[in-house]
């Protein structure tokens, strides 16, 4: 089997402060070696994007919760609002592949 890393490509769009939260949580959960490991393209992802991978959440795990922001545009394609959205992630320590 592939590794996740090698097939999996998230669309993160966070900043740097939402990454270093999500590190400092993985750090709290899994310790310092593992939060090294975090990468957001590849290794932290939402639940749908891990179903669309052909990766399930295991039961009984819980979620990262983290924050995106949303750009609202105008017909235009100019931002006329941003606002902040939360999201739930799971790392892949969380996650198994689905068997057919």
């Amino acid at each position: 089997m592939e590794s996740i890393k090698s097939i999996i490509r998230s669309n993160y769009t966070g900043s740097q402060v939402t990454k270093q939260a999500v590190a400092e949580e993985l750090e709290r959960r899994y310790g310092k070696e593992e939060a090294a490991k975090y990468d957001p393209y590849t290794n932290c992802l939402t639940f749908k994007q891990w179903l669309a991978n052909k990766f399930r959440v295991r039961k009984g795990e819980k979620s990262i919760q983290s924050i995106t922001f949303v750009e609202s545009k105008d017909e235009n394609g100019e931002v006329i609002a941003t606002f902040p959205r939360k999201i739930h992630l799971f790392y892949y320590l969380q996650v198994e592949p689905i068997s057919n």
